[in-house]
């Protein structure tokens, strides 16, 4: 009898990556659609807590750190708007904003998620889930 995809469950703990496996690694990362958007849904399924709140160019947004994101795609389908990305090639000048950012945003509080369905507050976002 089938039951499902079966669900793996991870701890916090095993999920570290080796310091050898961070150079020239850059994890997924969070783009402009998120500028000022801040659905912040990633925050809830992220099993090592990298994604963290902030304010870039005066707007609510949300980075990921690399230092601590260990790549498991988890986040990727969670954004309504799709504003994150698998790899830093797919966009190297947010990959560089959340590398900055990092630092300055992994110590702010959690945000609450707005509802999945909440129209985008910005023209050029559309929802995509």
């Amino acid at each position: 009898m089938y039951d499902g995809p079966r669900r793996i469950s991870i701890t916090r703990f095993s999920l570290t990556r080796h310091a050898s496996q961070r150079e020239n690694l850059m994890s997924h990362i969070i783009v402009e659609g998120c500028l000022g958007e801040v659905y912040a849904a990633c925050v809830d399924v992220c099993p090592v807590e990298c994604i963290h709140p902030g304010q870039y160019k005066g707007q609510a947004f949300m980075i990921i750190n690399p230092e601590v994101c260990i790549d498991c795609g988890v986040c990727l389908p969670e954004c309504p708007i799709g504003a994150i990305k698998g790899s830093a090639d797919e966009d190297p000048t947010w990959a560089a904003v959340n590398a900055e950012l990092a630092p300055t945003f992994k110590d702010n509080p959690k945000v609450t998620p707005r509802a999945p369905n909440d129209p985008p507050h910005k023209p050029t976002n559309k929802l995509v889930k």
